[in-house]
């Protein structure tokens, strides 16, 4: 959006506090310093919620022009309208990077979140939804398409789609929140002390590497090899095989990587992995990930465990996991996005948050066709125990 503060007011109602210029786009919720300059995206934009806190005497009110040195005219603007944030009302973009369970539960859990904070679908939020189904060049679209429609935020669903929509936003003045990104350092969408780089911030689902090899140690004790399986373009993957190679060891365990291009690469690696391997444990790598349920077909032909990262992993036959909630996850996103939305805070100013618990699952029937039994040390702490293969 561009042009002068004079040609805007042909389209928009507004209200002219000082040096700022208020204006309503379908019922719009912002504001732009203006300084007599022409008004454009690259001024700073911020939620109403925010700019009540600003000017907590003024009560905005839709249609009406006024300053800030006429104390008859705000006065009048404050009798003729209740307070704006009672029906502020938001249009939010989420941008998914491939179907599979826990992105779905992310996604699930983040409109939760921001549910329980007031901001709900149908009543004050309109959500766009896109899935660029594990695929970059998609995800940059849906980004594009995001920021052509000016919406109130992005939500990110794993690292891919965040860069993705980081790299338009960081154009423009639309925040992003991102969710289910492991390496939020690495994938450059925060510092190294976990501050944001800037209008960007969310949760990371670094995964318990260090849980998850002895869980392996304790269910296969005589077990040497440990294969993984990751895409070599997705930074998360890249950063989790270094941790398991370094932790490896002092298990007695020799990690063993395949890396791929794209899920076309799968079926051969996954052959070729297996031959090498006592068993294989799973990334949160979208790719690998999207296509489970094929090598979880090669492995069992070849009675191979396959540990996962996460519940939904165990319920389509992965033997077991010390994994995170990924519903959870979505719900603490949803939180901070809430945040962004109402003004209480700006994505630069929350560093990035993670869920540091995780939790035994299991399926008793992958163990039973794979003759192995799950240590009560683990069972009888376990969070959820499925006795099926979810189809």
């Amino acid at each position: 959006m561009s042009g002068t503060a004079d040609s805007i007011r042909l389209n928009y109602n507004q209200v002219v506090i000082g040096t700022f210029f208020y204006f309503h786009d379908q019922g719009g919720k912002y504001y732009e310093k203006i300084n007599g300059n022409p008004f454009n995206s690259s001024y700073e934009r911020i939620p109403v919620g925010r700019l009540r806190l600003l000017f907590p005497e003024f009560i905005l009110c839709p249609g009406r022009k006024t300053t800030a040195d006429s104390s008859s005219s705000s006065k009048e603007n404050a009798d003729a309208a209740p307070e704006e944030g009672a029906d502020a009302s938001y249009t939010i973009g989420i941008g998914q990077f491939a179907e599979h369970g826990s992105l779905d539960n992310c996604r699930e859990g983040f409109i939760q979140g921001l549910a329980e904070a007031g901001i709900e679908e149908g009543t004050n939020l309109t959500i766009l939804y896109s899935n660029a189904q594990a695929d970059g060049g998609t995800a940059s679209q849906i980004a594009n398409t995001f920021a052509g429609k000016d919406v109130d935020l992005m939500c990110g669903i794993a690292t891919p789609m965040a860069q993705a929509q980081y790299s338009l936003a960081m154009k423009t003045d639309i925040p992003v929140i991102f969710t289910a990104v492991t390496d939020p350092v690495a994938a450059e969408l925060a510092n190294a002390d976990g501050t944001p780089v800037g209008e960007i911030t969310g949760t990371s689902d670094k995964l318990p590497i260090e849980q998850q090899l002895q869980m392996i140690r304790e269910i296969l004790p005589d077990a040497k090899n440990i294969g993984i399986m990751y895409t070599t373009s997705e930074v998360n993957s890249e950063s989790a095989i270094a941790e398991y190679k370094e932790l490896a060891p002092k298990y007695g365990f020799e990690i063993i990587d395949s890396g791929i291009s794209s899920s076309a690469d799968i079926p051969l690696a996954a052959d070729t992995l297996i031959g090498k391997v006592d068993c294989i444990t799973n990334l949160t790598d979208n790719t690998v990930v999207a296509s489970l349920p094929v090598i979880l077909s090669k492995a069992s032909a070849k009675n191979i465990p396959v540990f996962g990262s996460e519940i939904e992993q165990v319920k389509i036959g992965c033997l077991a996991a010390m994994g995170l909630d990924y519903i959870e996850l979505g719900k603490q996103t949803g939180q901070m996005a809430a945040k962004v939305l109402k003004g209480e805070a700006k994505a630069s100013e929350m560093n990035y948050e993670t869920i540091k618990e995780a939790a035994f699952y299991g399926n008793t029937e992958v163990a039973e066709n794979l003759g192995i039994t799950l240590p009560e040390s683990l069972t009888s702490s376990a969070v959820e125990m499925f006795d099926t293969i979810a189809q």
